[in-house]
C-alpha cells in the first residue's frame, strides 16, 4: 500500500499549446511506469509512443470530441487525461514523481465530472496492466481482458455515474456493447 503524499498540483484544462508539455510527460509516464505492460520490449514502446508526439497530442486537444486535463506542478506538466464524448477514458497518465500524490485521482475526477455535464451515464477505460489497481480503488469495475493496439495485456473496466442503478452485469454489458444482443 502506497501512502498519499500531496503535493500542490493544479488541474487544469489542456489546449494546443500545452502539446508539447504534455507529450513529454506522457511519454515519460508510458516509459517509465508502465514497464509492467512493456517489459522493456523495444517493438512494444516504439508503437505505444509512436503516435505521442506533439503535432498528435495537440490534434486530440483541440477537437470537440474531446475533453483535455493537465495536471501541473509549478510549471511543469506532471499528468495529462482526456475523454471523449462518447465516454471514453482515453488517457490518464502521471509522471513517476507523481505517482501516488493525488495527481492521477485529481485528473480522474476532473474527466468524470465533464462526463457528468456531458450527461454520460458511465465512463470506460481500457486499462495497462500498471492501472488497473488505480481504476479499481476509484470505484470501476472490471468487465473483461483485452489486448490492447501494441499487444499488451489490457482490462476493461466501468464506472456508472448517473442514472438509474445498474447491476455490474448489466454495466458489463454496456461496455461490451451486449446489450443489444441480449435483447434478441
Amino acid at each position: 500500500m502506497h501512502a498519499r503524499v500531496q503535493m500542490d498540483i493544479e488541474i487544469r484544462s489542456a489546449t494546443p499549446a500545452d502539446a508539447a508539455a504534455a507529450c513529454e510527460a506522457l511519454r515519460r509516464s508510458i516509459s517509465e511506469c508502465c514497464q509492467e505492460d512493456h517489459r522493456n520490449d523495444e517493438a512494444i514502446l516504439s508503437a505505444w509512443l509512436g503516435n505521442k508526439n506533439s503535432s498528435m497530442v495537440a490534434t486530440w486537444f483541440s477537437s470537440a470530441a474531446n475533453y483535455a486535463l493537465l495536471a501541473t506542478y509549478g510549471d511543469e506538466v506532471v499528468g495529462v487525461a482526456l475523454l471523449t464524448r462518447g465516454g471514453k477514458i482515453a488517457l490518464c497518465y502521471v509522471i513517476p514523481e507523481t505517482l501516488y500524490k493525488g495527481a492521477g485521482k485529481d485528473l480522474l475526477r476532473g474527466l468524470e465530472q465533464k462526463a457528468h455535464e456531458w450527461q454520460l451515464p458511465w465512463v470506460k477505460v481500457l486499462s495497462t496492466a500498471s492501472a488497473r489497481d488505480f481504476y479499481l480503488r476509484n470505484g470501476y469495475i472490471p468487465c473483461g481482458d483485452a489486448t490492447s493496439a501494441y499487444g499488451t495485456a489490457s482490462f476493461k473496466l466501468i464506472k456508472q455515474l448517473s442514472g438509474p442503478a445498474m447491476s455490474d452485469e448489466q454495466l458489463k454489458k454496456q461496455f461490451c456493447g451486449c446489450a443489444a444482443q441480449s435483447q434478441a
